[in-house]
């Protein structure tokens, strides 16, 4: 075996998602298996640099995990011949001006989502990528999830017939920061620093929906600031100026209808954080982060409405849990693997900055949709 060293510049992972999700659980846990073995004799071997404006921050994580590379200097970790990869998971109003930077010192790029704060500029940075001629992926985790992958076996294996329609809930109760702490960071509520739920989670949908039942068509959004006023990190209250909520409907194409709720501001009653219900005309199923539950049309019970009377019928006994079949590892891991296999064997690998750029679009479109009452066309896009 020859063990090839590449070098990751990661930025942005003194966040929860960069530190846990993408250090922790993906690039540390291939070091801890002992690279990625390319299957040609040669193993990856992942050497972090990490990258960011808090050096203090930076040092605590490479002394809790062993790491040598820190760096408070973005250009100057550009300009090492020796990185071959840029990583950037920085709040979103920062990363396309890394981004723009990294391609232009011609390293290979992967990203969170979304890529861009408008369309306009995630285009323009997958046009720079390919002329660049570099390789580039973006981060859409919730395609490796156990449940939607259970999900896609069965739209593989033809158990739908033809999908009638998907809704979709996700959400959970972030506290306002004021009694107990916020979940989440308190940027995520201010549009003036790019957050808002819409911005966050329809690039999400755009490549769910687009992988698993079609690309979307026409997008109808209501959008809402359920929670004024918050407080920050400092105990400090603010107004939240972005969307924590929102209701959208998705038309595909081939014709099924998507309907997917998001809220931060939502008491969770499902088995899941997020959930997706898919009807078609053989059957259907519930998908979750995990496990995945099916009704076939031969099984399908026949209540009748009845106010009346108590219900008789526990509707949840009625669904048949999908097994596991296999094993299934960490979802950005996963994802990880792949891209370094595109970068260094050449391996096929579509999630790219177009990809990302779908996301940024049907976000905006979202929004636009909100705020004039309308339903939107998703025009398709292209280079």
């Amino acid at each position: 075996m020859t063990r090839k060293t590449v070098r990751i510049a990661m930025n942005g992972v003194t966040g929860r998602m960069g530190y846990r999700q993408h250090l922790v659980r993906s690039i540390l846990a291939l070091r801890e298996q002992g690279g990625l073995d390319l299957g040609d004799g040669t193993v990856l071997w992942p050497e972090p640099i990490l990258v960011g404006r808090r050096e203090h921050a930076l040092k605590a994580l490479a002394e809790r995990h062993g790491l040598e590379h820190v760096s408070t200097d973005l250009d100057a970790v550009l300009a090492d011949e020796t990185v071959d990869i840029y990583f950037d998971a920085q709040v979103t109003s920062a990363r396309e001006e890394a981004l723009r930077k990294a391609i232009a010192a011609g390293k290979h790029i992967y990203t969170e989502k979304p890529t861009a704060t408008g369309l306009d500029g995630a285009l323009a940075l997958a046009r720079l990528a390919d002329e660049a001629g570099i390789k580039h992926g973006v981060v859409q985790d919730k395609l490796f999830l156990p449940g939607l992958l259970k999900l896609k076996r069965l739209i593989d294996g033809g158990f739908f017939g033809r999908i009638l329609s998907v809704r979709g809930e996700f959400g959970y109760w972030v506290f306002e920061g004021d009694w107990q702490t916020a979940q989440r960071p308190s940027w995520n509520y201010r549009a003036e620093d790019g957050g808002g739920i819409v911005v966050d989670m329809f690039p999400h949908w755009e490549y769910v929906l687009h992988e698993l039942f079609g690309r979307v068509r026409s997008v109808q959004a209501l959008t809402a600031t359920h929670i004024p006023q918050r407080w920050d990190e400092n105990d400090k209250p603010y107004d939240a100026t972005a969307d924590d909520a929102a209701y959208g409907i998705f038309e595909l194409e081939g014709g099924a209808i998507a309907q997917i709720n998001s809220s931060w501001a939502v008491r969770v009653n499902r088995d899941e954080l997020v959930e997706f219900q898919v009807d078609g005309t053989e059957g259907s199923a519930v998908a979750g982060l995990r496990n995945c539950r099916v009704q076939h049309r031969s099984a399908t019970p026949k209540p009748v409405w009845n106010p009346d009377i108590p219900a008789t019928e526990v509707f949840r006994d009625q669904w048949q849990e999908v097994p596991d079949n296999s094993e299934f590892d960490n979802g950005f891991k996963a994802q990880w693997e792949l891209f370094l296999k595109h970068v260094h064997a050449d391996a096929p690998y579509h999630w790219d900055l177009l990809a990302g750029a779908r996301g940024v679009q049907l976000a905006e479109l979202g929004l636009k949709s909100s705020a004039e009452g309308r339903r939107l066309d998703v025009p398709e896009v292209r280079l």
